[in-house]
């Protein structure tokens, strides 16, 4: 009894207890922290694009002979009927017997067909925009009455912009066939002499994208020349996953980023292409990939930073709101077929089971289960289990 009531005795009883405690004590997890707020969530499809030229021509050479060298330089600007292009000094022609005579008349007047159809193609998009801006005017005096819902009023301003660029297309086309026919006719009148000299001269305005050939040379009838193209008509083709393609829409909102400016550009999703096609990645995974065309808000703009050819980066936005409940996604995990999250209570982890809405690369949205203002567990580790102890790191 004196030994139990020894002060050393006691105090070394006490040391040991204090040590057992504190082994047997359960330990914080350190962990990284994260808050339930309430912002913008934005999900978008993002994927590297390319621009183009929307309408391209290629320039060739209508006879066969010596080319001169071409003096023009690729961005140098061109004009339809003025511009001489290149000049060729064809050498003897050889005799058109008659059935290679006939072969070329008929070329010239199917020609003359296609150069028909497309003015006539050309006429009918004009009757359409004319009625389609009719029709804008009308849903715009609707409007003012509150008689339409504005759905319907965006429908006839889409119809009309349609209109302007089918018919700019149509434009194109008719100039296109004027040119065809301009080869076939320089076909069937070829110079009979040696050592005359053909002009070739631009039948579209634009500027030289490219000079498929520079020093003189002896060239073949057909061989190409120059591309020549309309820089303010310039869009984007960005390749997507099919599986994500399904989900892109046109007239969908793009955002234009890493062009090389400090800006982000805006866009918008003008055709899905029906068509798929195979592309092996730089892991070497055969994908199945789907064109996307996009036009620039602002084309007239964008030409002057942008040319043909440049990479740019596209993120098209497939769902937006302005306030929304929101985590990271570095914060949530699955459990069983649903998804969870752990909330830290009082220095302890609780686990919660949660409902998610639209998910981002960086954020999701909650619609159950979290409420704002509430701390989560950010990238939780496998060991941490419900009601354990937890720390923030760094505080």
């Amino acid at each position: 009894m004196r030994l139990l009531r020894s002060p050393r005795v006691i105090f070394s009883v006490l040391v040991v207890a204090g040590v057992l405690a504190a082994a047997l004590w359960p330990r914080s997890t350190e962990i990284d922290a994260a808050t339930v707020t309430r912002g913008p969530l934005q999900v978008t499809i993002d994927e590297d694009g390319e621009t183009r030229v929307r309408d391209r021509f290629v320039v060739s050479a209508p006879v066969s002979g010596r080319l001169s060298r071409i003096e023009l330089e690729p961005g140098d600007p061109v004009k339809a009927g003025q511009t001489v292009l290149a000049r060729i000094t064809s050498g003897e022609s050889p005799l058109l017997d008659p059935r290679t005579r006939g072969e070329l008349a008929a070329m010239v007047e199917a020609a003359d067909a296609a150069v028909g159809q497309a003015r006539a193609e050309r006429a009918r998009i004009a009757a359409q925009l004319d009625r389609a801006r009719t029709t804008l005017r009308r849903q715009q005096e609707l409007m003012k009455a509150g008689a339409i819902a504005s759905d319907n009023l965006e429908a006839a301003e889409t119809a009309v912009m349609t209109g302007e660029e089918s018919l700019r297309a149509a434009e194109f086309a008719v100039a296109r066939a004027e040119h065809e026919r301009q080869l076939a006719q320089a076909r069937l009148q070829a110079p009979s002499q040696q050592g005359r000299a053909v002009t070739v001269v631009a039948t579209v305005s634009g500027v030289v994208l490219k000079r498929l050939r520079e020093s003189e040379s002896v060239v073949p009838i057909g061989d190409p020349l120059l591309e020549i193209a309309d820089p303010s008509r310039i869009e984007i083709v960005a390749d997507l996953l099919s599986t994500d393609a399904v989900r892109v829409s046109p007239g969908q909102r793009v955002l234009i980023e890493q062009w090389g400016g400090g800006r982000t550009l805006e866009g918008r999703v003008r055709r899905v292409e029906p068509s798929g096609f195979m592309k092996v990645s730089a892991l070497g995974v055969e994908e199945q990939r789907v064109n996307v065309i996009v036009d620039f808000a602002d084309g007239a703009e964008a030409a002057k930073a942008l040319g043909d050819g440049f990479r740019v980066e596209v993120r098209i936005v497939i769902w937006q709101e302005n306030d929304v409940l929101k985590v990271p996604v570095g914060a949530l995990f699955r459990r069983g077929e649903g998804w969870a999250a752990f909330v830290i209570d009082g220095g302890v982890a609780r686990l919660r089971t949660v409902q998610l809405g639209q998910r981002s690369d960086t954020e999701a949205q909650i619609l159950d289960g979290l409420s704002a203002g509430q701390s989560l567990v950010l990238h939780p580790p496998d060991t941490l289990a419900d009601g354990m102890r937890v720390t923030v790191r760094g505080t």
